[in-house]
């Protein structure tokens, strides 16, 4: 007896046929295997959105290959990746290949533990997951097929709309214009130094909030800070020592992992998620596809017993984080399969990923890191102005989880963590100081900073707009199409495309607005949980887009080539002797232009006049000459002289040009010979 087991990748194979052993057969579906169309046909069609389902073109090879596996197998189970996206390519493998109680198999790593328990409890496909999936792939092509046409006719270019892209687009270009508009404020400060009899250098800051103006943020008085600046006399107001405890991050999530991964070892998260496939289907590590910030309880044991074997100690209780607003938690948060396993991966890349991988999972169970805190407030006269200034002190004390996982540090910032290198002495209430030295400090209010490349995925989580799977592609996308640039560090800045588009969406379709994605993506959770249906969301997108759509006829897109005659957009448009450039105001405006190398070339000027008129309309005639085009590489082309009604094309005479230069008008029918 056979059971033929079908998973995504061919990666997966070896592996997981290593594991069954005898009886079963391991085939890769390779992805999917059907489509929606790709020669221009919508493939969604109202009033019920049905989808209309091809093979693509790698699919039929695979779905022959695996018709041929079916029928010499015994039973089929249909092991896709456990998310949407494998629920539904489950689906289309079952409807294709027409099996008959077609049987579902998950595991959330390839393991033999996992694969062996998911072999053992079979279940039926769930639909539900699937309509939520072809929901999300609906939407996304009405979006792309009913806007990006009519936003390319008003500028006369490719250009594209998207229902996770565009926002994504708009977050860019709303950042920068928010640092072009940002007014720096310019404030003060005081800062004292004092050294120690050892040697020793301390630092307080003036506390300036009891001086600042009702409503204001920051202390804008020159004078008044240096004025507090005199002061080097102080004494001991207050004096505090704690410690503090430092709780660890939470495991990788797949956006988080993107991040960290850019930050730590500057990879993409194009790379970063290439890499994480190949270790999932390594066996090294658990689904890298996940909005789980938290493990399973088979996850923490087998973290807690690593941790226990190897000496590192544990919190007093496994850890939990409160997941986004949205967040699916259809599975764990991504973990080494095996916390034992220290290294694993096959190139230098993947054995980088798969440690801090490892390295943030078993340090967030682990116990916190501790630091102790000191704190003194040290009283002084400014002149009759009492002054109060505060020294922080920050020591490590015990490392906790930072035995295995170094702090997370941001690269543009310090530790964020005040006081760190300030070694603040014991001091007793009434103590006194002097100061050393003072300096006024003038500090500056910063703008928001440029989203980074390997941040945009995160900030878009946070927003609760589309899901961690497709930021990486959404990235890519919206980079590769010119929408958006990245610098030498990584930071993605807008190009005039992506404002043009920015500018046309927003305040007219409700996709490019932040709260309906986040509300989309509710709905799509409820279609998967079979608390709404496929068509009543839908349909409420495609009834929204009709309305939408007209209003786009105001929007003010620049046209990459206006026309000379009405001012609209010239587009590039293909005819019977190949292409040309006609105005998107037809028939308005039938201005049309020459094609010359993809761009509007400039109009041919009229003949001009020879003195004949045409004997069949009594419109002039003009005199063509030149050589034709030559019919054959390597070939010369034929000389031409011949007179042609410019009535074309109501009228088409010709007539041969004379040996004296005049047209030969008694030619009868109006035709030349040559």
């Amino acid at each position: 007896m056979t059971t033929l087991v079908i998973v995504e990748s061919p990666g997966k194979v070896k592996k997981i046929g290593a594991v069954l052993g005898a009886g079963y057969r391991v085939e890769a579906s390779v992805g999917h295997v059907r489509d929606l169309p790709t020669d221009g046909d919508l493939g969604v069609a109202p009033p019920s959105f049905e989808l209309n389902y091809v093979p693509t073109e790698r699919g039929k090879s695979v779905l022959a290959k695996l018709k041929t596996a079916v029928a010499g197998a015994d039973d089929v189970l249909l092991a896709t990746d456990p998310d949407r996206e494998g629920e539904a390519i489950a689906w289309h493998l079952a409807d294709a290949l027409k099996l008959k109680n077609p049987k579902r198999i998950t595991f959330t790593a390839i393991t033999a533990e996992k694969i062996k328990a998911a072999i053992a409890a079979p279940r039926t496909i769930d639909m539900a997951r699937v309509r939520a999936q072809e929901a999300r792939r609906a939407l996304d092509r009405i979006v792309g097929f009913r806007v990006s046409p009519a936003l390319s006719d008003r500028a006369g270019q490719s250009l594209s709309a998207g229902r996770v892209q565009s926002p994504a687009v708009r977050l860019i270009v709303d950042r920068e214009r928010e640092i072009a508009a940002f007014k720096v404020t310019e404030h003060y400060g005081v800062e004292l130094t004092f050294k120690e009899q050892d040697g020793t250098l301390w630092k307080a800051e003036w506390d300036t909030k009891p001086h600042l103006a009702e409503g204001a943020e920051y202390l804008l008085d020159q004078s008044l800070a240096a004025q507090v600046a005199k002061v080097r006399d102080v004494k001991a107001s207050a004096f505090e020592d704690a410690e503090k405890g430092k709780a660890p991050a939470a495991p990788f999530t797949t956006s988080t992992l993107q991040q960290a991964a850019g930050r730590r070892l500057k990879f993409n998260e194009t790379k970063t998620m290439e890499l994480a496939q190949k270790l999932y289907e390594q066996g090294a590590i658990t689904y890298h596809r996940t909005d789980n910030p938290n493990l399973d309880a088979a996850g923490v044991e087998d973290i807690a017993a690593y941790a226990r074997g190897a000496g590192l100690r544990l919190a007093e209780k496994p850890r939990k984080w409160k997941s986004k607003d949205g967040a699916q938690e259809g599975h764990e948060a991504i973990r080494p399969a095996h916390a034992d396993q220290l290294d694993a991966g096959e190139t230098e890349a993947e054995k980088a990923l798969y440690r801090l991988i490892w390295q943030r999972a078993v340090a967030s169970q682990l116990t916190d890191a501790v630091y102790a805190v000191r704190t003194a407030s040290l009283a002084g006269d400014a002149d009759g102005t009492a002054v109060t200034f505060v020294a922080r002190g920050r020591t490590l004390i015990d490392r906790g989880w930072m035995e295995v996982y170094a702090e997370d540090v941001d690269d543009d910032k310090d530790d964020g963590e005040e006081g760190s290198n300030n070694p603040v002495p014991a001091l007793a209430i009434g103590d006194s100081r002097t100061a050393d030295g003072a300096r006024v400090l003038t500090k500056k209010t910063k703008p928001p900073s440029r989203i980074k490349r390997t941040d945009l995925g995160p900030t878009l989580e946070k927003l609760a707009i589309g899901r961690p799977s497709t930021y990486a592609a959404i990235t890519q996308n919206i980079l590769n199409r010119g929408y958006v640039t990245e610098d030498s560090k990584g930071y993605l800045h807008p190009a005039p495309l992506g404002e043009t588009i920015r500018d046309a969406l927003v305040g007219r379709f409700a996709f490019a607005e932040f709260d309906y994605t986040r509300k989309l993506e509710d709905d799509l959770d409820d279609i998967a949980e079979a608390k709404n249906d496929y068509r009543t969301v839908v349909a409420g997108a495609w009834e929204a887009l009709d309305t939408e759509l007209g209003a786009l006829d105001s929007a003010q897109i620049t046209a990459a080539y206006p026309c000379d005659q009405c001012g609209k957009a010239m587009r590039r448009v293909k005819g019977g002797n190949g292409f040309f450039w006609g105005c998107t105001g037809y028939p308005d405006c039938k201005n049309t232009l020459p094609d010359v190398k993809g761009k509007p070339g400039e109009r041919k000027a009229p003949p001009p006049p020879t003195g004949h008129d045409c004997p069949k309309c009594g419109k002039p005639l003009a005199r063509r000459q030149g050589v034709s085009k030559p019919p054959k590489k390597g070939m010369k082309g034929r000389p031409y002289d011949f007179y042609s009604c410019t009535g074309f094309p109501k009228c088409d005479a010709k007539f041969n040009t004379g040996a004296d230069g005049k047209p030969v008008l008694d030619a009868g029918d109006g035709k030349a010979s040559a």
